[in-house]
């Protein structure tokens, strides 16, 4: 390919063979006219999305953002556009997620900070880059200028290290004075890239404990499992461990799903984060969002659960609203899981016990009910999470 052709970031990206789906919200959008505007452009972009309005947001990731501007949701946006980039391209190599958000000059006076988040997921690492601008100095029309760069120059150095390109050298000489672009990926292992890419249904993570302790590889069977999102690792779930351990007489294992039925994909700057809580403990990360999943990946093993989780078990709308599915699913719990132990939970300022719930016979004879005089604590994850910024 000549010289000057790579000095495009339409040539750098067909050079690399990049498989595109971009999605912006917010601001942005001018990047699309500026790869477009480029001949080769369909050899490269797959798609382009702009989900503005609130539903339209909702549907791409699954459930609605805590907040729309910001790293986090500008990461989920980006591994929704890779997980289109393969289903529409049929690869996963060379597919990636391209995502932008911004909170930019409008009509009205705007009372957060004019800002810019974007973020790039491929299988092989996440990149994220966020410029707060200098409020109401620039227009509109400039400030979304300065966001199509920034998504421009994240993209192609998500496929090159060089650095000295013309829109970088345009960026740079448009920011002011105190405003810095703040730069973060994380290039994953390849044991991570296989689970990723669904070439392994559950890894074991290294996370620095003793060698005599470490004995999570090999069989994946036989063992105590304490699986959820831990967004974050609080102490209910710390003192549910022990007390899971003495009731099964043997240690807990931490499973983190990158997938979740219920909520967006993880990326890997988030896994990361959640991973770094577990340092000293057991840990696994898994591509198991459902229960069966979950057996297919540790068969015979004893799972540990609060009443939330337990309750999702006889839900037929995860079973995609079949009885006849449901039952089957509860068939294979009780042959292939070694037992339950589940634990209930404060809600409304009253003590919910599993216990008490409709569940089928079969599911109740396999499972240990944890009393409330056994256990008993009036905290939960999105308690914490509305209460204090995590990650």
């Amino acid at each position: 390919m000549a010289p000057h052709v790579l000095q495009s970031p339409v040539g750098l990206l067909q050079h690399a063979g990049a498989r595109i789906v971009l999605i912006v919200s917010g601001g942005g959008s001018q990047v699309i006219p500026k790869l477009l505007a480029e001949g080769g452009a369909s050899g490269i972009m797959l798609e382009a999305l702009v989900p503005y309005a609130r539903s339209a947001m909702k549907e791409l990731l699954g459930s609605e953002p805590g907040t729309y501007c910001s790293d986090r949701t500008v990461r989920q946006m980006a591994v929704a556009g890779w997980q289109r980039s393969i289903k529409l391209s049929n690869e996963v190599t060379n597919s990636v997620g391209v995502a932008a958000t911004a909170s930019l000059r409008t009509g009205n006076q705007k009372l957060g900070q004019h800002r810019i988040h974007v973020a790039t997921h491929h299988i092989q690492g996440t990149r994220t880059a966020t410029l707060q601008l200098t409020k109401n100095v620039r227009s509109r029309s400039e400030e979304e200028h300065i966001a199509a760069l920034l998504c421009l120059d994240v993209l192609v150095a998500t496929f090159t290290e060089k650095k000295e390109y013309p829109w970088r050298k345009e960026l740079e000489s448009l920011l002011m004075e105190g405003e810095d672009i703040v730069r973060e990926q994380y290039m994953p292992p390849e044991s991570w890239q296989k689970l990723f890419s669904g070439d392994e249904l559950a890894i074991p993570v290294e996370t620095n404990i003793p060698a005599e302790s470490r004995r999570i590889s090999g069989k994946t069977q036989d063992r105590l499992i304490f699986s959820g999102s831990f967004a974050p690792l609080h102490d209910g779930h710390l003192a549910m461990a022990h007390l899971a351990e003495e009731i099964a007489e043997r240690p807990v294992e931490w499973e983190l799903s990158v997938r979740n039925v219920d909520k967006p994909m993880l990326d890997y700057i988030e896994v990361l984060r959640r991973a770094e809580q577990f340092k000293g403990k057991r840990l696994w990360l898994s591509r198991a969002p459902t229960f069966i999943e979950k057996i297919q990946a540790f068969p015979h093993s004893t799972f540990v659960m609060g009443a939330d989780t337990y309750r999702r078990l006889t839900d037929s709308k995860y079973y995609g609203g079949s009885q006849q599915q449901l039952h089957s699913a509860m068939q294979t719990i009780c042959r292939k899981a070694r037992g339950l132990i589940v634990f209930g939970r404060v809600q409304n300022g009253k003590f919910e016990n599993p216990a008490d719930f409709n569940v089928p016979t079969p599911l109740r004879e396999v499972t240990y009910f944890v009393s409330e005089r056994e256990f008993r604590i009036d905290i939960s994850s999105s308690h914490i999470r509305a209460n204090k910024k995590w990650f």
